[in-house]
């Protein structure tokens, strides 16, 4: 039975972090300085859960750096997103082969 509770309580919270802004914030934002922090918030969140797996995927930091290079590059070449994680995870899995672990 505490399984539903605690299903019900995550639930609730979810909903009150996804309708608490719709309802707080009716009007335009003015300030310049919170517009701008709430434009970057999901890059910053989303490389925040990002970056510490990317290293840790490969379970060798070597590989994984190398891994990253290359898809920064190909990224930096706007290349579409499935070529950069296609050659990212083959540089990868190649350099684990080559580079002493």
């Amino acid at each position: 039975m505490s399984l539903v509770i605690y299903i019900a309580v995550m639930a609730g919270v979810t909903y009150l972090i996804r309708m608490l802004p719709f309802t707080l914030l009716r009007k335009k934002i003015q300030s310049r300085f919170l517009r701008s922090f709430l434009y970057y918030m999901p890059y910053a969140v989303l490389s925040a859960m990002t970056i510490p797996a990317i290293f840790y995927a490969t379970g060798s930091i070597p590989t994984a750096i190398v891994g990253t290079v290359v898809a920064v590059i190909l990224a930096y070449l706007n290349l579409p997103l499935i070529i950069v994680a296609l050659a990212a995870a083959a540089t990868a899995l190649i350099s684990g082969f080559i580079l002493p672990i």
